[in-house]
Formats: structure tokens, sequence, C-alpha cells
């Protein structure tokens, strides 16, 4: 900490501050309030953390009840018309997707027959809308089975598993498909057969979606859309062992402003992200 209230113009000129963000505090309003006139008086712009913030979107209007101001949110209903239209849009695009895809399919799936074996593909149950559980598919990496349960139960609730679990078990084929995230082609079946969404939160496992959603702040909040393929926190880095709390928050941002444009932004930045990732695996 800087400084006390009474420092403040010390601090301000000390440190060059030129934004101040005021969140909640136990000091009564007068005294927050003296301090906003303060920092305007320093030239300091002020920005603060509205109360109820986790209900707010960016669909807000600004209304007045004599002199008080009033916020009205305008949600976004996960159960409306929209979602509906997303979904039924997306899984017109999934099938597209893997009628071109299908002759990188068969390569992919020839060249894991040869390196693993049977079966091609990786069946993993996960945790979608409203808390419904589905087999997700991916194309086979690794050879053996994957870590038990009893393995990863003293993963940490702050960050989200995912990775390599246990030893690398990746064949030189499973390397390269995960790397340029081939392995997730499957999901595209997973978004046809309406388990999942192209863009949404990602799914988990329900042994973990129990523990984080009793440990982690909003992490059921998730779970009112379908999970996705992408999503709004994996393009901002948060994938695999990163934080959770932030992971939750990127992901209820992304459904509680949602719109068609933020879908294919999201997307778009996905392919920018895949393509730089296969070039530094190049590298």
């Amino acid at each position: 900490m800087l400084g006390a209230s009474w420092d403040l113009e010390d601090v301000v000129r000390a440190h060059g501050v030129q934004h101040a963000i005021i969140t909640f505090s136990t000091a009564p309003t007068n005294v927050v309030l003296d301090m906003v006139r303060r920092f305007e008086a320093l030239g300091v712009t002020v920005s603060t953390v509205p109360r109820l913030y986790e209900s707010i979107n960016g669909r807000l209007t600004l209304e007045y009840f004599g002199g008080i101001p009033l916020l009205t949110k305008h949600p976004v209903d996960p159960r409306g018309w929209r979602f509906k239209c997303k979904y039924a849009v997306e899984r017109l695009i999934a099938t597209l997707f893997l009628i071109a895809l299908l002759p990188s399919f068969i390569v992919i799936a020839i060249a894991v027959r040869i390196s693993l074996g049977k079966p091609i593909l990786f069946r993993q149950v996960r945790v979608g809308r409203d808390g419904t559980h589905f087999e997700m598919l991916k194309f086979r990496s690794m050879r053996g089975s994957e870590p038990k349960p009893s393995e990863l139960a003293h993963h940490p609730s702050t960050v989200g598993p995912g990775g390599i679990e246990g030893a690398d078990r990746r064949t030189g084929i499973g390397r390269f498909i995960r790397q340029t995230s081939l392995d997730e082609l499957p999901q595209l079946l997973n978004v046809v057969k309406g388990d999942m969404s192209i863009v949404g939160p990602r799914p988990e496992r329900p042994g973990f979606v129990e523990t984080f959603s009793k440990e982690v702040y909003r992490y059921s909040d998730r779970h009112r859309v379908k999970v996705g393929i992408t999503g709004w926190a994996q393009i901002h880095g948060l994938r695999g062992r990163t934080s959770l709390e932030d992971r939750v928050e990127w992901d209820n941002y992304y459904i509680e402003n949602w719109s068609p444009w933020l879908d294919v932004k999201t997307v778009l930045l996905t392919a920018a992200a895949l393509f730089r990732g296969y070039r530094t695996s190049e590298d």
C-alpha cells in the first residue's frame, strides 16, 4: 500500500498517477466522495467499480430518478431466441466444416491408427450446459490410458487442469496434432450432435467441476450456455494450468456480453493464436 487517504496528494505526485480506480471500501461515503473530488482537483480521472458488478454487462442505459442515477441492465438471455439461433447456425457451420475437412480427418485417422492402433478417437466424459454429461471427442495423441482420478485428486482448485498430465505419453503424430490443435477437430461432431458449441466456455471433467463449483466463485455460472471448442478465456491465454478465477471471470464476461460479433472475433483470434503457436513450435 502506497499510503493512506491523507497521503493522496503526495502519492499522486510521487508516482505520476493519471487514473484512479475506486473499489469497495469500509470508509464512510463522504470520505470516498471527498477522495474523488481531490483526485479530480489534481487532474486525475476516476473510475469506480459498481456494486453488483457481477450482474452488469455492456448493455446499460443511464436514467435519473430525481437526482439519483439509475443504471438499467439489458441482459442476454442464455435461453432466449438469440442463443437458439447461435446454436442452430453453429451446427450448420460445423456440418459444413466436417464435409470440407473430411480429407484431413481421413489422413489424421490413418496416422493415428498407424502410430497408436485402435481406437482412433479418445472419448472423455465432460460437463456441458446445465450440468449435463456428454462424451467429448478428440483424436488420440497419447499411448496408454489417462491418469486415474485418484492421481489427480490433489490438483489445486486455483489452477485449471489440462496439458500433459503425468508422464509425457505423446507419439510424434500426437505431439504434432496437439501443437496444431488438430486433435480437437472431432469436437465438430459434438457440435453437430448438440452437446457443444463452437464458441463457449471450455468443458471440464465431472470430478473437477464438483470441486471447482464449491471453491471457485461463479464457476457454476459458466454452465448457463453450451460449452465450446474455443472460448473467450482461451484466446486471452487462459488455457491449461492457468488461473481458474481469471478463466471464470472471462467466461462469464463472454456469456453476459455475447453477440455474434464476439463469436466471430473469438474464432478469428483463435485462428491467429493457432498460427502463431504453430510457427513458434517450428522455430
